[in-house]
Protein backbone atom coordinates (compact mmCIF):
# COMPACT_ATOMS: atom_id res chain seq x y z
CA UNK A 1 0.00 0.00 0.00
CA UNK A 2 1.29 3.46 -0.85
CA UNK A 3 1.32 6.48 1.46
CA UNK A 4 -0.93 8.26 -1.06
CA UNK A 5 -3.55 5.49 -0.93
CA UNK A 6 -3.48 5.47 2.87
CA UNK A 7 -3.78 9.26 3.02
CA UNK A 8 -6.66 9.27 0.48
CA UNK A 9 -8.57 6.61 2.40
CA UNK A 10 -8.30 8.45 5.72
CA UNK A 11 -9.22 11.77 4.08
CA UNK A 12 -12.73 10.25 3.82
CA UNK A 13 -13.01 10.29 7.62
CA UNK A 14 -14.54 13.57 8.79
CA UNK A 15 -12.88 15.01 11.89
CA UNK A 16 -13.49 17.83 14.29
CA UNK A 17 -10.91 20.63 14.41
CA UNK A 18 -9.25 21.77 17.63
CA UNK A 19 -6.52 24.18 18.61
CA UNK A 20 -3.99 22.65 21.03
CA UNK A 21 -2.19 25.31 23.11
CA UNK A 22 0.43 25.45 25.83
CA UNK A 23 2.63 28.03 27.45
CA UNK A 24 6.33 27.48 26.90
CA UNK A 25 8.19 28.05 30.17
CA UNK A 26 10.14 31.33 30.34
CA UNK A 27 13.87 31.27 29.69
CA UNK A 28 14.54 33.03 33.00
CA UNK A 29 12.63 33.90 36.17
CA UNK A 30 11.92 37.45 34.94
CA UNK A 31 10.36 36.60 31.61
CA UNK A 32 7.04 35.24 30.47
CA UNK A 33 6.76 32.06 28.50
CA UNK A 34 5.73 32.12 24.86
CA UNK A 35 2.32 30.78 23.87
CA UNK A 36 2.39 27.93 21.36
CA UNK A 37 -0.56 26.70 19.29
CA UNK A 38 -1.24 23.95 16.79
CA UNK A 39 -4.31 22.95 14.79
CA UNK A 40 -5.20 19.27 15.15
CA UNK A 41 -7.80 16.93 13.71
CA UNK A 42 -6.42 13.77 15.34
CA UNK A 43 -8.04 14.42 18.72
CA UNK A 44 -10.36 12.00 20.51
CA UNK A 45 -12.00 11.20 23.82
CA UNK A 46 -10.37 8.18 25.48
CA UNK A 47 -12.07 7.61 28.83
CA UNK A 48 -14.87 9.01 30.98
CA UNK A 49 -13.50 7.68 34.30
CA UNK A 50 -10.94 9.08 34.61
CA UNK A 51 -11.61 11.80 32.01
CA UNK A 52 -8.92 11.33 29.35
CA UNK A 53 -8.39 12.70 25.84
CA UNK A 54 -5.70 12.03 23.24
CA UNK A 55 -4.02 14.12 20.57
CA UNK A 56 -1.61 12.84 17.92
CA UNK A 57 1.47 15.03 17.36
CA UNK A 58 4.05 14.71 14.60
CA UNK A 59 7.33 13.55 16.14
CA UNK A 60 9.82 16.35 16.74
CA UNK A 61 7.26 19.08 15.97
CA UNK A 62 7.38 22.16 18.16
CA UNK A 63 4.27 21.04 20.08
CA UNK A 64 5.64 17.50 20.53
CA UNK A 65 8.90 18.90 21.90
CA UNK A 66 7.05 21.32 24.19
CA UNK A 67 4.62 18.74 25.60
CA UNK A 68 7.55 16.40 26.28
CA UNK A 69 8.70 19.02 28.85
CA UNK A 70 5.49 20.90 29.73
CA UNK A 71 2.73 18.60 31.05
CA UNK A 72 0.01 21.28 31.09
CA UNK A 73 -1.89 22.07 27.87
CA UNK A 74 -5.30 23.07 26.61
CA UNK A 75 -7.77 22.34 23.83
CA UNK A 76 -10.25 24.69 22.15
CA UNK A 77 -12.93 22.93 20.07
CA UNK A 78 -13.31 25.30 17.13
CA UNK A 79 -16.64 26.51 15.75
CA UNK A 80 -17.33 26.69 12.01
CA UNK A 81 -16.77 30.46 12.02
CA UNK A 82 -13.23 29.94 13.39
CA UNK A 83 -11.80 28.50 10.17
CA UNK A 84 -9.30 31.35 9.92
CA UNK A 85 -7.85 30.46 13.34
CA UNK A 86 -7.48 26.82 12.29
CA UNK A 87 -5.76 27.83 9.04
CA UNK A 88 -3.35 30.22 10.75
CA UNK A 89 -2.09 27.65 13.23
CA UNK A 90 -1.87 24.90 10.57
CA UNK A 91 0.48 26.83 8.25
CA UNK A 92 3.85 25.30 7.48
CA UNK A 93 6.77 27.71 7.76
CA UNK A 94 4.52 30.13 9.60
CA UNK A 95 5.44 33.27 11.45
CA UNK A 96 6.02 33.16 15.19
CA UNK A 97 3.21 31.95 17.41
CA UNK A 98 3.35 35.27 19.28
CA UNK A 99 2.23 37.09 16.14
CA UNK A 100 -0.43 34.47 15.38
CA UNK A 101 -2.00 34.91 18.81
CA UNK A 102 -2.07 38.73 18.53
CA UNK A 103 -5.35 38.81 16.60
CA UNK A 104 -6.98 35.80 18.28
CA UNK A 105 -9.23 36.63 21.22
CA UNK A 106 -8.51 34.26 24.10
CA UNK A 107 -8.56 33.82 27.84
CA UNK A 108 -5.94 32.06 29.95
CA UNK A 109 -6.80 28.74 31.51
CA UNK A 110 -6.84 28.82 35.31
CA UNK A 111 -5.09 25.45 35.63
CA UNK A 112 -2.69 25.51 32.66
CA UNK A 113 -2.26 29.23 31.89
CA UNK A 114 -2.58 28.16 28.23
CA UNK A 115 -4.65 30.24 25.79
CA UNK A 116 -8.30 29.18 25.43
CA UNK A 117 -9.89 30.58 22.27
CA UNK A 118 -12.86 32.89 22.90
CA UNK A 119 -15.99 31.69 21.13
CA UNK A 120 -14.83 28.05 20.99
CA UNK A 121 -17.61 25.48 21.33
CA UNK A 122 -15.77 23.85 24.25
CA UNK A 123 -12.47 24.22 26.06
CA UNK A 124 -10.50 21.66 28.04
CA UNK A 125 -7.45 22.01 30.23
CA UNK A 126 -5.29 18.90 30.45
CA UNK A 127 -2.25 17.39 32.14
CA UNK A 128 -0.25 14.76 30.27
CA UNK A 129 -0.69 11.29 31.72
CA UNK A 130 1.10 9.26 29.06
CA UNK A 131 3.05 9.61 25.81
CA UNK A 132 3.14 6.75 23.33
CA UNK A 133 5.42 6.83 20.30
CA UNK A 134 3.54 5.43 17.29
CA UNK A 135 5.32 5.56 13.92
CA UNK A 136 6.01 9.14 12.92
CA UNK A 137 3.68 10.53 15.62
CA UNK A 138 3.42 10.64 19.41
CA UNK A 139 0.07 10.00 21.04
CA UNK A 140 -0.32 12.31 24.02
CA UNK A 141 -2.96 11.20 26.51
CA UNK A 142 -4.10 13.92 28.86
CA UNK A 143 -6.24 13.94 31.98
CA UNK A 144 -8.95 16.58 31.63
CA UNK A 145 -8.74 19.00 34.55
CA UNK A 146 -11.45 21.43 33.43
CA UNK A 147 -14.16 21.35 30.76
CA UNK A 148 -16.12 24.47 29.83
CA UNK A 149 -18.73 25.38 27.22
CA UNK A 150 -17.97 29.06 26.51
CA UNK A 151 -20.12 29.16 23.37
CA UNK A 152 -23.22 26.99 23.52
CA UNK A 153 -24.33 28.06 20.07
CA UNK A 154 -22.80 27.27 16.75
CA UNK A 155 -21.73 24.29 14.74
CA UNK A 156 -18.34 22.57 14.78
CA UNK A 157 -15.58 23.16 12.28
CA UNK A 158 -14.88 19.87 10.49
CA UNK A 159 -12.15 18.63 8.17
CA UNK A 160 -12.98 16.27 5.28
CA UNK A 161 -11.16 15.41 2.03
CA UNK A 162 -8.38 17.88 2.79
CA UNK A 163 -10.62 20.91 3.40
CA UNK A 164 -12.43 22.61 6.27
CA UNK A 165 -16.19 21.97 5.99
CA UNK A 166 -19.52 22.80 7.54
CA UNK A 167 -21.96 20.19 8.78
CA UNK A 168 -25.13 19.75 6.74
Amino acid sequence: MSNDAFRAALARLAAGVVLITAEEPPLDEHGRGEDVGMTATAFVSVSLDPPLVMVSLRNDSRMDDLLAEQPMWAVSVLAEDQRQIASRFAMKGRISDRLLFESVPYLRGEMTNAPLVAGALATLECRTEQRVRAGDHTLVIGRVLTAELPSGDGEPLTYFKGRYRRLG
